[in-house]
């Protein structure tokens, strides 16, 4: 098992933004915080889904994996009147690729923020960064 680091990022707690192990990557949950590290939780729900799949990718690149190896993703919404919005821009995200994928609602996120995910994702072979 190996930890990733995400380059111009710290974990906000004792984890690994992922880890990889045996041709697979693991992220911890992803919340849609902004590049700059300011926290957002007032965007709206479309910037807060797009947000939080950029920050995904990115630790996904850092472990030589891109949106089309990710094989399953975990979304946690804030609010499930949010689900068919999410779906819409989902799609629009991730085109043709179709990850499995499962919604939990749950009762409040971290910082007030409406989504979180994680995902499990194949691994290109070659060195992972961290």
């Amino acid at each position: 098992m190996a930890a990733v680091s995400v380059p111009g990022r710290t974990p906000g707690g004792h984890y690994s933004f992922a880890t990889t192990h045996n041709g697979f990557v693991f992220t911890a949950g992803h919340l849609p915080v902004p590049s700059d590290g300011a926290h957002a939780a007032d965007a709206s729900f479309d910037d807060q889904v797009r947000r939080v799949f950029q920050s995904l990718f990115r630790t996904l690149e850092a472990a030589n994996a891109r949106p089309g190896d990710i094989l399953q993703v975990t979304v946690y919404l804030a609010r499930i009147d949010d689900w068919t919005r999410f779906n819409e821009v989902f799609s629009e995200i991730f085109g043709n690729h179709r990850p499995a994928r499962t919604v939990v609602p749950v009762p409040e996120l971290h910082y007030g923020y409406l989504i979180e995910v994680d995902a499990i994702a194949a691994v290109a072979p070659g060195p992972t960064r961290g």
